[in-house]
C-alpha cells in the first residue's frame, strides 16, 4: 500500500487507510494538540487560522481552515469551520470522535451532515504506522455529499501533509 490513500465507502461508512513512516505514538501525538494540528490539518494551501483543543473525553477540537493559496481561484479567502467533540480516547492506539461542520462560535451547521470517527493507529514493522479511519454517516445521502464536495482530495492532501510534518519531527 505505500503512502497512498485508500478509499472503501459501504453504505453509510467511509474507511480510509494510510501508511506513515512514524512510531505510533508519534503519529497519535500529532493528532492530540492545536500546536501540531497547526502544522498539518487541512488540503495544501489551507491553513488553520483558528484552532482549540480540548483533548479529553467530552473535549472539543474548534477549528478554522482558510484557504491562502490564491492560485485556488474562488476558494481563495474562504473560511471553513468544523468542530469535533470526542467520545472516547485511548492512547496512542484510537480515538473516536463526532465532527461537524459548524460556525465561528462552534453552533453546528444543521445543513451539513455529522459524521461518526474512529482514528485507529496501528503499530507496522520499521517503526511504521498505518492510520485507518472509519467515518460513519446517517445515511448514504449525507456521505455522497460530502464526497461531492471533494473530501476525498481535501483529506488525500491533508494525509500528505501530515507526512510531510511527520518527517520534519523524526
Amino acid at each position: 500500500m505505500g503512502n497512498k490513500l485508500k478509499l472503501k465507502v459501504e453504505g453509510t461508512l467511509l474507511t480510509l487507510e494510510r501508511e506513515f513512516d512514524a512510531p505510533q505514538e508519534l503519529v497519535f501525538e500529532v493528532h492530540s494538540s492545536a500546536e501540531h494540528l497547526k502544522h498539518w490539518w487541512g488540503p495544501r494551501g489551507w491553513e488553520l487560522t483558528y484552532c482549540t483543543v480540548d483533548f479529553r473525553p467530552g473535549g472539543v477540537w474548534h477549528y478554522c481552515m482558510t484557504c491562502k493559496d490564491e492560485g485556488q481561484g474562488e476558494f481563495f479567502g474562504m473560511e471553513s469551520w468544523g468542530k469535533s467533540i470526542y467520545k472516547s480516547i485511548d492512547a496512542p492506539k484510537e480515538i473516536q470522535h463526532t465532527d461537524y461542520f459548524s460556525d465561528a462560535e462552534g453552533n453546528i451547521a444543521e445543513n451539513m451532515p455529522p459524521s461518526h470517527n474512529v482514528w485507529e493507529f496501528k503499530p507496522m514493522e520499521g517503526n511504521r504506522t498505518l492510520l485507518i479511519s472509519k467515518a460513519r454517516y446517517d445515511s448514504e445521502e449525507a456521505l455522497r455529499q460530502v464526497l461531492e464536495m471533494g473530501m476525498e482530495q481535501g483529506i488525500d492532501e491533508t494525509l500528505g501533509r501530515l507526512d510531510d510534518y511527520l518527517q520534519t519531527l523524526r
